[in-house]
Formats: structure tokens, C-alpha cells, sequence
């Protein structure tokens, strides 16, 4: 799963992560794993004509790659119950949709540039991993 932070790197060559989500990418697919977009993320992403055009570009781009999770009524139910035993708020929506996905999907590993949000709405399934995006500096952010 990629959270926007994740896509963001995606999305700019000189990203100081972009490597890392590239990597992560291709050993999903030799895995035989989706990479999965919670589409509610890229309202994060969407900001703009230029900016939503890269987004889309993007996502035509790796469409092989890239699987993308609309919210229909389970899945906002289950992000819903994310929340819930996260004690959290809508604020964390978008990232809650990650852990969903991920839970919807058996388990998997998210990552992202929030980990201590994510670790958070992440902790009551074990099945799921939270990998921090590398900081500017090369080290992880966790």
C-alpha cells in the first residue's frame, strides 16, 4: 500500500524516497503482491490542474504497477472500524484507508511518510507492516 507521501515521492525525480518506493514496488510485483492506492488518497494529491495532470500521468503510467481501491460501503466500514479501535478521527481518513486495504487484503506493508500515524491505526492487526519512507538525510523516519 502507498500512502500520499509514498505516491508523492512517485511523483518528483530529485524525491529523496523516490528509490525507495520504486524498489519496494518491484518486489511487490516479483512477490506477486498489489501495490494498492487507496483512491481517497489522491484527494491528497489532486491540487490543481498541473498537479492533478502529474497525478494522472502517473497513475497511466505504471498502470501495470499500481492497483487503485475505490471506497465502496465495506470498505468504508472497515476504515470506519480503523478508526474506532484507533481512537482517531476523521483527520486520519486517508490513512486509515491504507490499514483497510491492507487488512481487506489479507495483511500487507504500507509505506509510508507518517509511520508513528500509521503505526498507531495500524497496531491492532498484526498482519500488517508500517515501513517509514527515508528522511532527506537517508535514514528512516520511525
Amino acid at each position: 500500500m502507498l500512502d500520499a507521501e509514498a505516491v508523492n515521492a512517485l511523483l518528483h525525480r530529485d524525491h529523496h524516497s523516490r528509490g525507495q518506493v520504486r524498489n519496494s514496488m518491484r518486489a511487490a510485483i516479483r512477490l506477486q503482491r498489489d501495490v494498492v492506492v487507496p483512491t481517497i488518497v489522491l484527494a491528497e494529491l489532486y491540487r490543481g490542474a498541473g498537479r492533478g495532470a502529474a497525478v494522472d500521468a502517473l497513475l497511466a503510467r505504471d498502470a501495470d504497477a499500481l492497483s487503485l481501491r475505490d471506497t465502496d460501503r465495506s470498505m468504508a466500514r472497515l476504515a470506519g472500524a480503523v478508526l474506532a479501535q484507533a481512537g482517531l478521527g476523521s483527520r486520519y481518513l486517508a490513512d486509515a484507508h491504507a490499514v483497510a486495504v491492507a487488512v481487506e487484503g489479507g495483511g500487507g506493508v504500507i509505506l509510508t511518510g507518517d509511520p508513528a500515524d500509521l503505526a498507531r491505526l495500524a497496531g491492532p492487526y498484526p498482519t500488517v507492516a508500517v515501513e517509514p519512507l527515508a528522511s532527506p538525510g537517508g535514514r528512516d523516519r520511525s
